[in-house]
């Protein structure tokens, strides 16, 4: 009988077959198989073990505390960092596994857990030295600890996720709504801070300011704003899925033009985030998928690392919606199928140069038009499975 431990196996068989696929493919074909990225951290933990700042590497734009873990590359072997993200994600799994333990039983929970340890993409990712499994096993720990009660401990990883990457701080407003003690919620529960209120908010702030002020006290603004401010004002004009792309082309190296193209890209994802926040707080794992799908997007920059962001809470999410495979697979597919659109006219602009702008672009507003249907099946299969427990109770 296929198990959790069946699952794990596989798993790790899978992952740590790609790891050892690509380090042949690195050493004998031209294209190489692991990440760009992953030569940067490596890079930049080299710097650390000189004593020197990580942001002395060009395009090193995440935390230090990335480059200080990552130090085992330097002194054991540049396949450490790789084997942490694959055990990340690994960990991942069962934190899935556990979420949809809550209410459904273990079969439920094996299925869900399956779709994420033997699914090739989040496998790939992390064997080819993407760091973004830290924060789907840092943001499903939190979502873990925070519906078991534990609050203060569900603040401090909280912390340390905002800490690691600013975009899990759209999930402090639910995560405080969600906090309201009882089922009878009138408007003023809905934002007065009772105790485990105040714990989350002193906790989850306490940890990302220590964190943060022993960054900025080691390396100075540079810290803040390679990490931070950067993207506030990031121009991503390859590999990025946003219509927004083309106006970011179009304005060019304008500084006023930028921020207030910022701006303008900013005032729909917090209109919505803040909506959803109040639509969907009761159910955790649900309004987080929703708030990441929307803050993904509708960002100004996509590329197809985020996808894993809400991905990762969606094997999570599922107990708790319809999952029939028919539903899902046509709720998916033209998702699927605008991502295939868009790689196409972006192959033919980066590789062969041809002028397909314009197609790009309505490829991208095909791939958001995907999106949005998505975020709306998401919503409506929790009303779907509400409404068909009523009628089973």
């Amino acid at each position: 009988m296929w198990n959790i431990k069946i699952s794990l196996v596989g798993g790790v068989i899978l992952r740590f077959g790609l790891l050892m696929f690509g380090k042949w493919q690195d050493s004998v074909l031209e294209v190489k198989f692991t990440d760009v990225d992953y030569h940067v951290f490596s890079d930049a933990s080299k710097h650390v073990a000189k004593g020197e700042s990580p942001y002395a590497r060009p395009t090193y734009r995440y935390t230090p505390l990335l480059a200080l873990v990552l130090l085992p590359n330097v002194y054991i072997s540049e396949l450490t960092g790789k084997i942490m993200f694959i055990l990340c994600d690994l960990l991942t799994g069962l934190m899935i596994y556990k979420l949809a333990m809550r209410g459904q039983s273990i079969k439920t929970a094996v299925l869900c857990c399956t779709l994420w340890l033997l699914n090739p993409l989040p496998a790939v990712i992390a064997s080819r030295g993407n760091a973004d499994s830290i924060m789907t096993f840092l943001v499903l720990s939190t979502l873990h600890l925070f519906l078991l009660g534990y609050v203060k401990s569900s603040a401090v990883v909280f912390g340390l996720a905002v800490h690691w990457k600013i975009y899990p701080i759209t999930y402090s407003l639910p995560m405080y709504l969600a906090l309201t003690g009882d089922n009878n919620v009138q408007l003023l529960d809905l934002f007065w801070p009772n105790k485990k209120r105040r714990e989350l908010v002193f906790v989850s702030v306490f940890t990302f300011l220590f964190l943060t002020s022993i960054m900025y006290w080691q390396y100075g603004y540079e810290f803040l704003h390679e990490s931070y401010f950067y993207h506030l004002t990031r121009r991503d004009l390859r590999h990025n899925f946003s219509p927004y792309f083309y106006l970011i082309y179009l304005t060019g190296n304008d500084g006023a033009s930028v921020w207030l193209l910022g701006l303008i890209t900013f005032l729909p994802q917090v209109v919505l985030l803040v909506a959803v926040s109040f639509y969907l707080y009761h159910d955790l794992p649900l309004c987080c998928l929703v708030q990441t799908s929307i803050f993904v997007a509708f960002n100004k920059v996509c590329t197809s690392q985020y996808f894993l962001w809400y991905l990762s809470i969606l094997p999570a999410a599922l107990p708790h919606i319809i999952y029939q495979p028919s539903t899902v697979i046509s709720s998916l597919l033209p998702w699927i199928l605008s991502q295939g659109s868009w790689l196409f006219f972006a192959y033919q602009l980066e590789f062969e140069g041809q002028q397909v702008f314009l197609w790009l672009w309505l490829s991208s507003l095909l791939f958001l038009i995907s999106h949005v249907g998505l975020i709306s099946d998401f919503i409506k299969w929790s009303k779907t499975h509400k409404i068909q427990k009523v009628k089973s109770s």
